[in-house]
């Protein structure tokens, strides 16, 4: 059977990133995909969820049911909370992009670092770290680093100084965790690009995981 999902995104880029793993992961899928860059745009100009950013996120869920999905994957961690929302008032199943990553992070170390270049997303991804750690049974000790000043660089178009402001973060965050996870997709390249001797932990990024786990709710 063809199942039909609906991804919703508030970055343009991510598009072909998910719809290449879906291709790959779950290659029966029936997709299409949703972008509203406004979502990410009003929370990062508000500093966190608005009420009305709210409703529009679980608009856009109630929306994809109705139109006939019946997985809903939503792959930005900043809306995280209004996900976790839209999934209550749906029949379908509607996964957070960084739920699978988080539960792995929490079976495989107690000492977990979240890495993120905005506030607006590392802070609902620390939350949920301690939340499915709760849930889990297990004590773990947190540890957020935001990367200053990246997220402007790389609005401003200096990738480069981006990249060096991420890896500085992450070099920070190694000696300190068991585990790093990366509140944000868009930081993992600069993982790929360290010298491998220097990653001497596991580094989580969203995108497979998610999908990975997508493809097992898809069975």
């Amino acid at each position: 059977m063809t199942a039909r999902i609906a991804l919703i995104h508030t970055v343009t880029s991510l598009v072909p990133v998910f719809k290449k793993l879906i291709i790959e992961l779950i290659p029966d899928a029936d997709i299409y995909h949703v972008v509203d860059e406004s979502l990410l745009q009003n929370t990062i100009r508000e500093g966190a969820l608005s009420p009305i950013t709210y409703r529009r996120v679980v608009d856009y869920i109630v929306s994809a049911e109705q139109a006939g999905a019946e997985f809903v994957l939503v792959t930005c961690s900043s809306i995280g909370p209004a996900v976790d929302l839209g999934e209550l008032v749906t029949t379908i199943p509607v996964l957070r992009v960084d739920r699978p990553m988080v539960d792995y992070a929490v079976s495989i170390g107690e000492r977990i670092g979240v890495a993120a270049t905005l506030n607006t997303t590392l802070e609902p991804t620390a939350a949920l770290i301690q939340e499915r750690a709760k849930a889990a049974g297990k004590q773990i000790v947190l540890t957020s680093k935001l990367c200053e000043g990246a997220f402007e660089a790389v609005i401003s178009g200096d990738t480069l100084k981006h990249d060096e402001l991420v890896s500085l973060g992450l070099m920070d965050l190694m000696d300190q965790v068991d585990v790093i996870v990366l509140a944000q997709a868009s930081m993992a390249r600069v993982v790929g690009e360290l010298p491998v001797d220097e990653v001497r932990i596991p580094v989580l990024s969203s995108p497979r995981l998610a999908v990975e786990h997508l493809a097992k709710m898809v069975q």
